[in-house]
């Protein structure tokens, strides 16, 4: 194992604190007899439960070493895997310096842990070879991950030498890409002390724009412009807005869940993070995805200036914002920036020179976006059709259609309107009562 790891070239950056790297020293002094049979037995259970820890973390089953070994080739971001995510062609230089590599990860593959197992008198790896989860796949929030890392791992296995491990590494970057941006396609802004990291969101609902009824003309638009951008061809940054509850918010996850396939992941940015907005593009400008920047739910009240961040992002700095990122925001205001009537009379109120620049300055916002589509209520008609087509999804409800809309209206007349969330919520509570028989208030 030492001689082997000591070949990486491309991934021989792999952090101190890292598993293979640690595994490596601890193999090495017990080949040379630098630490004791005890200790060393300590240093591999705490190796292990690390394996076993990210294991646990994205539902790893059957060869847990040779998951992690996969799961490290196809995150770690070297001049190989960088350039297999920007282009499908390598020059035979980089290839043979990736096959080298290949080599040494198809040793460690197949490596034996029987002798050192036998002369510590531990099984622990012979455990995490042949280990069986007792986790659901359809329970796990990183469930995705879990199916990507755990599919290539056993084709890798199966790989009867480096060249041939080569290619099933080199097609799965050229299709994902690599690092977390492949294995995951929605993300949020978690600030740190000096900067920020990028956080994956595993527990996306599985909707499609199909599943939102009603409202062909705004998912037609909204396709039209995803399409657009996804494809590398003109785009407009995209507003959402409308009433509460119309499906604003579902119809970005389901473009999410649509397109995640041709490279387009969500980067969720809360307002309040708009002075970042800068950094994260920087971020992702040079990778071969395309980024929406999610703003949900986006409204400013009159002492909140953090749209001004916005508004030189989308339009108006220096630095001109990279093809591959689109600003997209939904909002329960079309003008974003709260107004008041003394907007209209900044000389009688704040003495400003100019009359009804406050009022300018705050709709010069919204103008900046290109592509704007309005979700309004839904009439009772529409409101009946979503009600019975989410019901349709559940033939375990035995109810007529009159009943069922009729018990849709006492709901709605008790939670406020029509809408769809108040048709989804009006369902979750009837499916609640096959199994709880108490009415929500």
């Amino acid at each position: 194992m030492v001689d082997s790891i000591s070949r990486l070239i491309l991934y021989s950056d792999l952090p101190e604190d890292s598993i293979l790297v640690r595994l490596r020293a601890i193999y090495a002094d017990w080949e040379t007899g630098q630490d004791t049979k005890s200790h060393l037995v300590h240093r591999i259970y705490a190796e292990a439960k690390r394996i076993l820890d990210l294991s646990t973390a994205y539902g790893f089953s059957r060869n847990l070493w040779q998951n992690y070994l996969t799961f490290l080739m196809i995150t770690h971001e070297n001049s190989f895997s960088l350039t297999c995510e920007r282009q499908r062609h390598q020059d035979g230089s980089i290839l043979l310096i990736a096959e080298n590599d290949c080599d040494v990860f198809h040793t460690l593959f197949h490596f034996d842990f029987a002798p050192m197992e036998k002369d510590l008198g531990i099984t622990v790896f012979s455990t995490l070879c042949h280990y069986h989860s007792i986790q659901k796949r359809q329970q796990l929030y990183n469930r995705e991950v879990s199916e990507i890392v755990c599919a290539l791992s056993e084709k890798l296995d199966r790989a009867p030498d480096a060249k041939v491990m080569l290619e099933l590494l080199t097609q799965h970057l050229e299709q994902y890409g690599v690092g977390l941006f492949g294995l995951n396609r929605a993300f949020r802004i978690q600030t740190r002390e000096h900067g920020f990291v990028l956080q994956e969101i595993n527990n996306m609902d599985q909707v499609t724009l199909d599943d939102l009824i009603g409202y062909q003309e705004q998912k037609a638009a909204l396709r039209a412009n995803i399409e657009a951008f996804v494809a590398g061809r003109p785009f407009n940054n995209t507003l959402l807005y409308g009433d509460a509850g119309t499906g604003k918010s579902t119809s970005v996850k389901a473009v999410l869940n649509e397109y995640w396939e041709k490279g387009l992941r969500v980067i969720e940015i809360n307002k309040y993070q708009f002075s970042l907005l800068s950094a994260v593009i920087s971020q992702v400008k040079n990778r071969n995805y395309r980024f929406i920047l999610f703003l949900d739910d986006l409204s400013f009240e009159e002492n909140e200036v953090e749209y001004k961040f916005l508004k030189a992002v989308i339009e108006g700095g220096l630095e001109t914002r990279p093809d591959n990122v689109m600003i997209l925001a939904t909002s329960n205001r079309r003008h974003l920036v709260k107004e008041s009537w003394d907007d209209r009379q900044d000389m009688e109120h704040t003495k400003d020179v100019h009359r009804s620049d406050t009022m300018q300055e705050k709709l010069s916002l919204a103008a900046r976006f290109g592509c704007t589509i309005l979700y309004s209520a839904p009439s009772p008609q529409l409101f009946k059709e979503i009600v019975c087509g989410l019901a349709a999804r559940h033939p375990e409800l035995h109810l007529s259609r009159d009943e069922l809309l009729m018990e849709a209206n006492r709901y709605e007349l008790r939670h406020g309107g029509f809408s769809g969330r108040i048709a989804q919520q009006f369902l979750n509570q009837i499916l609640g009562k096959k199994t709880d028989s108490t009415d929500c208030p």
